[in-house]
């Protein structure tokens, strides 16, 4: 009896525009599945987010074995940052090919990616739980240098009396005005520059976070005022589509900057507890949101004082290029 050799072939290329859409959104939506966190991605809302201006194809890849398209990774640059880093992101493979190889050959391909378009350094993220894509990326030299935590807290219950600064004034912005979107944008970047990872952001980029990102669609964003100067502001928004697909009630704090000479003295707590408000009144039961451990602001404290408590964890970890 004749035995026939069957070869099996493994292709990482490039990902092309259009024609591979559904089967990067098919990857993408059964990988991630389970986290709590994440909802699946329709092809327009994937299209959609093509159209941010900081997004780039250029480092999107997909592999394929024997022709089928089975994982992706993004080496993704980007375009507005000056800095020479690049990410390793949205890394998956559908569960049935894994052991396989084809994992570390996607993150081997990245990294070559990072390195001849000049990057001198690579990020990437892997939740705690994620122990073999941890372990992955520690196999090419990837180490741990922060975590950002998931913090959660029940809407039941606002708490007041906080040291919050009562005499701060909150005003709702109006996302119908220029002069309002500009403040926030100017707010957010004169807050943030100590942050890791930071970079300006441009006012079209706000924009697109309000009005275009498939993503919190019931944003609601207020600005912190003392003797008529704007010192700081909050963003709070819904995922409609997450909370019916996982059977939730979650809002979540966006964003949260006060300027640097207004900082721990209240204003902070102001705006939390009227984002947390905000979110009750609207029906949800939970309040998430994300942070930085080596904020350098200490904002974790603030948030533990409202009631927050961590969820879960990602680990930002970083490999030299050079």
């Amino acid at each position: 009896m004749e035995v026939l050799e069957v070869r099996v072939l493994l292709r990482i290329r490039p990902y092309v525009k259009g024609s591979d859409d559904e089967a990067y959104v098919g990857i993408f939506n059964e990988c991630f599945n389970d986290y709590d966190d994440i909802r699946r991605l329709s092809v327009e809302e994937f299209r959609k987010t093509q159209e941010a201006p900081s997004y780039s194809l250029e480092g999107l890849l997909i592999a394929e074995w024997n022709g089928a398209a089975v994982g992706t990774v993004d080496a993704y640059v980007d375009p507005l940052r000056e800095e020479p880093k690049g990410f390793v992101q949205s890394l998956a493979v559908l569960p049935q090919f894994r052991r396989r190889g084809i994992g570390k050959e996607l993150v081997r391909r990245a990294v070559e990616s990072l390195k001849a378009r000049g990057m001198k350094t690579a990020n990437a993220w892997a939740q705690t739980d994620r122990e073999s894509c941890i372990h992955l990326y520690r196999s090419f030299g990837f180490r741990e240098i922060r975590a950002f935590s998931m913090m959660k807290t029940n809407l039941a219950s606002v708490p007041s009396e906080l040291g919050e600064k009562k005499d701060v004034i909150i005003r709702k912005a109006d996302l119908e005005s220029d002069k309002d979107i500009r403040l926030l944008n100017r707010l957010d970047n004169e807050a943030f520059r100590e942050h890791f990872n930071f970079r300006p952001r441009m006012v079209e980029e706000t924009r697109y976070m309000l009005f275009e990102m498939p993503w919190f669609k019931g944003q609601n964003w207020f600005f912190a005022e003392e003797a008529g100067n704007p010192v700081g502001f909050l963003g709070t928004g819904i995922d409609t589509g997450l909370n019916e697909e996982k059977n939730l009630r979650w809002g979540w704090i966006l964003d949260i900057g006060v300027l640097k000479p207004h900082r721990r003295h209240g204003v902070g707590a102001r705006l939390m507890l009227q984002g947390m408000r905000a979110l009750k009144d609207t029906g949800m039961k939970n309040a998430m949101l994300y942070v930085d451990e080596m904020n350098p602001t200490g904002a974790i404290k603030l948030y533990e004082k409202v009631g927050f408590r961590v969820a879960k964890k990602n680990l930002t970890l970083e490999l030299k290029l050079e």
